[in-house]
């Protein structure tokens, strides 16, 4: 990279802090006011920094408008179905991607079992919003009265024994597994499937999806298949490094499932 490039790629961090003025960035660079002058003209022209009536520099409103723009074009699946192909050839098991939209929790993407036992679910079919482990997650990261609102909403068909019975109870759950960063279904929706899932994050730390594993009890055990949260986490975090544009988290290889 040019040392022009990286001087003017140097001064948006430290705008990010806060509105600095000429000589602030001319000493955070190291460079005479009048070179530090030029590079904040060039980046004023192009709308990446904005000159206060002050004669401080802040970010300008164009470099929010691109973030977001980027933000807006990222594509969740494209960006997990690597990682969830790997998950499942680690574990074997069903893999599901969700997200939250309009009032439903959506799957939209999904990795089959290796083995002949095969789930229902479907990519573009709404999950059991009162029971799935991957709409806790989604739910359970809604602010407090949003979270309260959709839950007195609902409805809460009793699946199984283990179904969410009501309103107060699926509030409970939701904070904790908004405490403890991933949740479960345990034979809520089908007596015999149990799954475990963690969240997907973006850049603010919102949870913008939730990942899964799923499998039968003939396959392993509700006790069995907690082991593996773990690597789901870990998958997961990877996800979310690429996704939000952070350092991503290695995905697991075999060895460390």
């Amino acid at each position: 990279m040019s040392q022009t490039v990286d001087r003017a790629l140097s001064i948006l961090p430290l705008l990010a802090e806060g509105p600095a003025d000429l000589g602030r960035v001319a000493d955070r660079l190291g460079v005479h006011k009048s070179t530090a002058l030029r590079l904040l003209r060039t980046l004023h022209e192009h709308g990446l920094v904005y000159r206060q009536s002050d004669q401080r520099y802040r970010l300008g409103a164009r470099l929010f408008a691109l973030a977001q723009e980027a933000m807006e074009n990222l594509d969740v699946r494209e960006i997990a179905h690597p990682h969830l192909i790997r998950l499942n050839e680690i574990c074997g098991h069903t893999v599901h991607l969700a997200v939250y939209e309009e009032g439903e929790v959506l799957y939209i993407d999904k990795v089959d079992s290796r083995y002949p036992v095969r789930m229902y679910s479907r990519i573009g079919r709404p999950v059991a919003i009162t029971v799935a482990a991957v709409a806790k997650l989604l739910l359970a990261d809604l602010p407090g009265p949003e979270r309260h609102a959709v839950a007195e909403k609902l409805d809460y068909p009793l699946y199984t024994a283990r179904s969410t019975p009501g309103p107060a109870a699926f509030l409970t759950e939701l904070a904790t597994v908004r405490e403890q960063g991933w949740a479960t279904d345990l034979g809520g929706h089908e007596e015999s499937i149990n799954c475990v899932a963690a969240p997907i994050r973006g850049a603010d730390g919102r949870v913008v999806a939730a990942m899964s594993v799923s499998a039968p009890n003939v396959v392993v055990t509700a006790d069995e298949l907690l082991t593996l949260l773990p690597l789901v986490r870990r998958t997961a975090d990877a996800i979310s490094g690429e996704y939000s544009g952070r350092t991503p988290v290695p995905t697991p290889d075999r060895d460390s499932a």
